[in-house]
């Protein structure tokens, strides 16, 4: 591949990364997900219980479904994705002891903070400095996680 073929790559590859960013935030943004409160109103199932979260992750479900049965059939054939790199294989299925930690942290961080990532930097780009406290929970555990994978 040419220096400028290279370069027109990584630029596509790019773009189609901001547009899918892009459109995740606006997908937050519109449906209010990026609100602590209403993701904290999603979990309390005794108390005033917002099933609003369930219908977009139903929706991001429905939205998604069908763009893996592409890849997966793109990848069974032998087929690069759209932008030319390489599509992956099935994840590993077993549980392991880093997933299952991984995934309650995840939930206790979601749980007590009302953000995930991408809700959380949504919030920050937005001006709300409530959510600098998640951001910086999350870099050190980031940090903390690659320190401990090299040991």
């Amino acid at each position: 591949m040419s220096t400028a073929a290279s370069a027109r790559h990584g630029f596509l590859r790019h773009l189609h990364a901001l547009g899918a960013g892009a459109l995740f935030g606006a997908g937050l943004l519109v449906s209010g997900m990026y609100d602590p409160g209403k993701v904290r109103a999603f979990l309390d199932v005794t108390g005033q219980w917002d099933p609003s979260l369930a219908l977009v992750m139903a929706g991001a479900i429905a939205v998604a479904a069908p763009a893996f049965a592409l890849a997966r059939a793109r990848h069974l054939h032998g087929q690069s994705s759209w932008v030319g790199e390489p599509l992956p294989g099935n994840p590993p299925r077993q549980i392991t002891l880093p997933l299952v930690g991984g995934s309650v942290l995840f939930g206790i961080g979601w749980g007590l903070s009302g953000y995930c990532p991408g809700p959380a930097l949504l919030a920050i780009g937005l001006g709300t400095t409530a959510a600098s406290g998640f951001i910086a929970a999350m870099l050190a555990g980031i940090v903390l996680h690659a320190l401990v994978r090299k040991a």
